[in-house]
């Protein structure tokens, strides 16, 4: 697949997948983990989506489940590292399927994108979102503010608006900002399990943290306590999503073909552990469960800390999480608009010759990132009257994202003609591959099964309709159109003597 196996230099090996250098290579191999690590951000997803399993699952879906599925999203992880290894390219997902098909790799590019492309803006929307639900919460400890589904959304209007101007204005600060963001996580989270391990005047017995289990979705048929404890795993896999964030950012990373893959790994590792001890913490604080999981701050963390450790420090506890939210979604509209670049470069989106374009001064897809916030918007406006939007958000992102990131270990495990870059699993590869195939499958049917009874439009789960349109309009266009002009990734190039000859993914 590729041309030279050690090309000297980035550059040379982004020429070599067809582009020449336009984005600006600014990153270090700690500010890509940064920007993973700060997408997957445990006082982000962990936080926000507490409340689904502390519905759904109850403890042993919070604790025990984290780790159950963390084990299940590092084989994931290593799986697409070692791809990401061979194909350091902002396209990613949809580039490496194209690349590794054997057959209709057009196709394959077209419908993986499409997936990323879902699964890239729902996770934006969710992350900025559960930031607006988190920045409701403290508002409302500080200033006694009424939280209401119109001012939530006002707040993640706000909060997607700031990110774009960020990320179109202020990219030195964004990079800045992705790395602060990574200490700011770590030293959050030791100060959030330092001061509830100290200072609340009780704690859950552990055995309880690891085995009570809570069924309030409303089911009640035989095994509606399972039922409620799997679909409760939504809250860590929601979580451990964005990590392909690594390979967005590629073709701004210094040593890509390295540092990239072991951005992808370290970021959900670390997350593993970091928000395991984060989740016991809190768990093993709650003072009085139905309170707490209903409470009016419609953030079931904010009244725990409260309950635990008294109102002003546990608002400095939501404080805490709030700007690591902050720094979650600003992270995850960069991704998510070299995604939505690297795609229209190749023109798989309406509208390609618009969000391909990049700011000359800047080095960044000023129009895609407009692009992205515009669509995750669009998303989050059935939270004004669905009570289950940000869960279907969630779920979205979860399967939207998932399909993508399996799709092309999928490829790899049928190709044996791949070459493995510098990072690599070795023999381990096959096992890890298929673990994380398996793995996919189960939670995109898990994900869209009914989450609450009885089922109403307030409490409908529209995951599998929001899947449906978007799989369904971009299959109505291959067939239709795309099938006839769209041949996968196009190479940029301007002069390709200067480089030498390159491959791209061709039929």
């Amino acid at each position: 697949m590729s041309v030279n196996p050690a090309p000297s230099t980035d550059e040379e090996r982004l020429a070599q997948l067809g582009y020449q250098q336009e984005l600006h290579r600014r990153l270090s191999g700690f500010s890509n983990f940064a920007v993973s690590f700060s997408i997957i951000s445990i006082l982000a997803g962990a936080i926000t989506s507490y409340g689904i399993a502390m519905t759904a699952g109850g403890p042993l879906a919070i604790t025990l489940g984290w780790l159950a599925v963390g084990i299940m999203v590092t084989f994931v992880a290593l799986a697409m590292a070692e791809v990401c290894s061979a194909y350091p390219t902002a396209g990613a997902l949809y580039w490496w399927a194209a690349a590794l098909a054997r057959k209709n790799k057009a196709a394959w590019a077209w419908f993986v994108g499409w997936f990323n492309f879902l699964g890239e803006v729902a996770v934006t929307a969710a992350i900025d979102f559960g930031a607006a639900i988190t920045t409701a919460a403290f508002l409302s400890l500080t200033f006694d503010m009424e939280v209401t589904p119109a001012r939530t959304f006002l707040i993640f209007l706000a909060i997607i608006i700031v990110h774009g101007l960020l990320n179109t204005f202020g990219v030195n600060l964004v990079k800045i900002l992705s790395d602060v963001s990574a200490w700011w996580h770590l030293v959050g989270v030791g100060v959030i399990v330092v001061l509830l391990a100290v200072l609340p005047d009780q704690h859950k017995p552990i055995s309880q943290v690891f085995t009570e289990v809570h069924n309030a979705t409303g089911f009640t048929f035989a095994g509606a306590s399972v039922y409620a404890v799997l679909i409760g795993l939504l809250m860590a896999q929601y979580t451990y999503t964005g990590y392909d964030a690594s390979a967005h950012v590629a073709e701004e990373t210094h040593d890509a073909a390295n540092a990239a893959p072991r951005g992808i790994v370290m970021s959900v590792v670390v997350s593993v552990i970091a928000g395991f001890v984060l989740l016991f913490a809190i768990t093993w604080s709650i003072q009085d469960y139905e309170a707490e999981r209903t409470t009016a701050l419609g953030l079931p963390p904010a009244q725990i800390f409260i309950d635990a450790v008294g109102h002003n420090t546990g608002t400095f506890l939501v404080f805490i999480c709030m700007v690591a939210q902050w720094f979650c979604g600003m992270a995850s509209v960069t991704a998510n608009s070299r995604m939505s670049y690297a795609f229209s470069r190749d023109g798989a989106l309406p509208g390609s010759r618009i969000w391909k374009q990049v700011n000359p001064r800047t080095g960044t897809p000023t129009n895609s990132i407009w692009l992205c916030v515009t669509l995750a918007a669009i998303l989050v406006l059935p939270s004004l009257w669905n009570t289950t939007a940000y869960l279907a958000a969630t779920s979205i992102a979860v399967i939207g994202l998932y399909i993508a990131y399996v799709a092309p270990v999928f490829l790899r495990r049928m190709n044996p003609e791949f070459q493995p870059g510098p990072w690599n699993l070795g023999k381990w590869s096959a096992p890890v591959g298929w673990i994380a195939i398996v793995w996919v499958v189960v939670i995109c049917v898990l994900f869209v099964l009914p989450t609450a009874s009885p089922i109403t439009a307030t409490t409908f789960n529209y995951t599998i309709v929001a899947v449906a349109i978007v799989v369904g309009a971009a299959t109505i266009w291959w067939f239709a159109s795309a099938k006839n002009w769209f041949t996968g990734p196009r190479s940029n190039l301007i002069d390709k003597a200067a480089h030498g000859e390159q491959t791209l993914p061709t039929e």
